[in-house]
Formats: structure tokens, sequence, C-alpha cells
């Protein structure tokens, strides 16, 4: 489908005005280490408290800890037209086949980058349909992440060594969160 004549225009439309359309977020950090999408999260009252500090909000959905992520790190989420939230906040990796044969990493699933804010952008509504349809734009915007934070949980972009949570050195992530066992 990326190659019809109607999603390449509408892709380089969007790369040329990439920031009216993506939004990202201001530092790499990792809200909750070890959370994963569910359909409803008990937040650990140290997370609550910062979530209070910085006035933002919650709404029980499963996609919550990692839209907070986004917006703990400085990510900005425009409202929507007509509606009363932002633009859809979107993980850069859904466990989708990469360039190196085998599945890629899975974020909604994977405890180390459902709250990874270097893996989450907000994205305009057109930008979000480009997005599913087109794999070089999700490309792109993996990429994007990779120059911005040095994020490459799957290591496409480096043939580095990353660490543990998916960054090429020096970049590195912060972690908020860490449960404790006891």
């Amino acid at each position: 489908m990326s190659g019809q004549p109607n999603i390449l225009e509408i892709r380089k439309t969007v790369i040329s005005r990439l920031d009216d359309f993506v939004k990202w977020p201001k530092e790499a950090l990792l809200l909750w280490h070890g959370c994963v999408r569910t359909k409803y999260h008990t937040y650990p009252s140290s997370i609550l408290t910062l979530l209070a500090e910085r006035d933002i909000y919650r709404r029980n959905w499963s996609n919550d800890p990692a839209i907070h992520a986004f917006l703990v790190a400085g990510g900005e989420r425009p409202t929507r037209c007509h509606k009363n939230y932002g633009w859809d906040i979107h993980h850069l990796y859904l466990g989708f086949p990469n360039g190196l044969g085998r599945n890629g990493t899975h974020a909604v699933k994977e405890g180390l980058h459902f709250t990874q804010s270097a893996g989450l952008v907000a994205v305009h509504p057109i930008a979000n349909a480009l997005y599913e349809e087109d794999p070089e734009f999700a490309e792109l915007l993996r990429k994007e992440s990779f120059n911005r934070f040095g994020y490459d949980p799957d290591g496409i972009f480096s043939s580095a060594p990353h660490d543990g949570f998916g960054f090429v050195p020096p970049h590195k992530t912060r972690t908020i969160y860490i449960p404790t066992n006891g």
C-alpha cells in the first residue's frame, strides 16, 4: 500500500511538515519499570503523586501509563478538533517483523518499553492514519526516535552494543519507578 500515489503524496506532505503532525517527548524516561498494557492499572503512590503534581489527568484507559510517560517526559498532546482529548499517542514498536528477519519489540507487552517515552509519539489524526497504513512512515518515526534519543530496541539503526533498555550509549533512559519485591 505504501507505494500507492495517494499515500506517497500524503507521506511527502506530512514529512515536509513533520513537526506539525508529530510531537515528541523532550526526554527519554521509563515511567514504570515492568508495566505492560492491561485493562486496568493499579498505580504506585509515587506515580500518582507525580501525576497530581504535574496536573496530569487519569482516565483509566488501558494505554494511560504510556500516555502519562509521554506527558511526564515533556511531550505535548494537542487537543483534537471536536474532541475532549488530545492526539493519539502511538508506540513506535508494535512487534512487526523487522529488517533482521524476526518479530520486533512489542512495546505494549514488554515492561521495559510500554512506558518508555523515547518509543512514544503524539500524532495528528492524518499522521495517525498514515502511521497505520504506511510501514515506511512508521520506520521513519523509529529512525527519528533513534536520532533524538539513541533508542533502537530492535538493533536496526546501529550495530553498536545496546543497553538492556534498547539505547545505544552514550544515550540512556531515566527510570521513575521500579517496583520492589517485598
